[in-house]
C-alpha cells in the first residue's frame, strides 16, 4: 500500500537530523560519489541558473553551487522543512557567496514559470513522489530546451542474487541502523518504496512520456542504484 504524501513529509522532516550521519555511514560514504556522477550527468556550466528538486539537506544542490560558481543560482526545493533548514545552514557556511535559495515547495507543482532553469537534479526523491509521471511533467515544464536533468534513486535490481544481497542489507545493517536512533519505523518503509518503484527501462518509457525524447537510465552497482539521464528538447 502506497503511503501518502503528508506521511512522507512527517518522516522526512522526522529524519532530518540525522539524515545524513546515516547517508553517509550506510553507503560507507559512496553517496558522495553518486550524487557527484548526477551532477556531472546535467552538464552545469558556470553561470547557469540550476534546480534540485527533493533537495533535502542539500548535497546535490551544493554540488550544482560548485558547478554553476559565483556567477551562476541554484534554488534548493523540498516539502520537509526541517530538511530544509539544515541546507540553508551548510549553505551559509560552506558557500556564502553563492546564490542559493531554499523553497518549500511541492515537486508536483513547481513554484516556477516554464523554461526557467539550465539543468537539474533530484536525488532520493522520485521514488518518494504519490505522482512520478507528474513530477516528470513538471521538471519537463521548469527546463529550458536544450537542457539536461539527473535523476539518481535506490533501485530493486533486476539481478535476484542482487536482490537477495539488497534484502540483506536492508534487513540486517540499515533497519538495525535506524532502530539504534529510534527510527526503525520510518526505514522501514525503504523496501516497500523499492518494490513500488519503477525499474530503469519503465523509467525511461515514464520520461519519454512525460515529454522529454531524449532518456538514459545508468545503473550503478549491479543496480542498486541508478540515475535516469533525461534531455528535453
Amino acid at each position: 500500500m502506497a503511503i501518502a504524501a503528508s506521511e512522507i513529509q512527517a518522516l522526512f522532516n522526522r529524519i532530518a537530523p540525522v539524515y545524513d550521519t546515516l547517508n553517509q555511514e550506510l553507503s560507507f560514504g559512496l553517496h558522495q560519489v553518486w550524487k557527484r556522477m548526477a551532477v556531472k550527468w546535467t552538464e552545469a556550466q558556470p553561470g547557469e541558473t540550476a534546480l534540485d528538486v527533493c533537495c533535502g539537506s542539500g548535497d546535490l544542490a551544493l554540488l550544482l553551487a560548485q558547478a554553476v560558481g559565483q556567477a551562476g543560482s541554484v534554488v534548493g526545493l523540498d516539502f520537509a522543512p526541517a530538511q530544509l533548514a539544515i541546507a540553508q545552514e551548510r549553505g551559509r557556511d560552506r558557500y556564502p557567496g553563492h546564490d542559493l535559495t531554499w523553497l518549500e515547495g511541492d515537486a508536483l507543482a513547481l513554484p516556477f514559470a516554464d523554461a526557467t532553469f539550465d539543468c537539474a537534479t533530484m536525488g532520493y526523491g522520485l521514488r518518494n513522489v504519490v505522482d512520478i509521471p507528474q513530477a516528470l511533467r513538471e521538471l519537463h515544464r521548469v527546463l529550458k530546451p536544450g537542457t539536461k536533468a539527473a535523476i539518481l534513486d535506490f533501485h530493486r535490481p533486476l539481478n535476484p542474487t542482487i536482490q537477495a544481497l539488497q534484502t540483506w542489507y536492508l534487513d540486517t545493517i540499515v533497519v538495525p541502523a535506524a532502530d539504534r536512533l529510534g527510527l526503525q519505523q520510518d526505514y522501514a518503509y525503504i523496501m516497500p518504496s523499492l518494490e513500488r518503484f519503477p525499474q530503469g527501462p519503465e523509467q525511461v518509457t515514464l520520461a519519454r512520456t512525460a515529454g522529454f525524447e531524449n532518456a538514459i537510465h545508468y545503473p550503478i552497482m549491479g543496480g542498486l542504484m541508478g540515475v535516469l539521464v533525461v534531455t528535453k528538447d
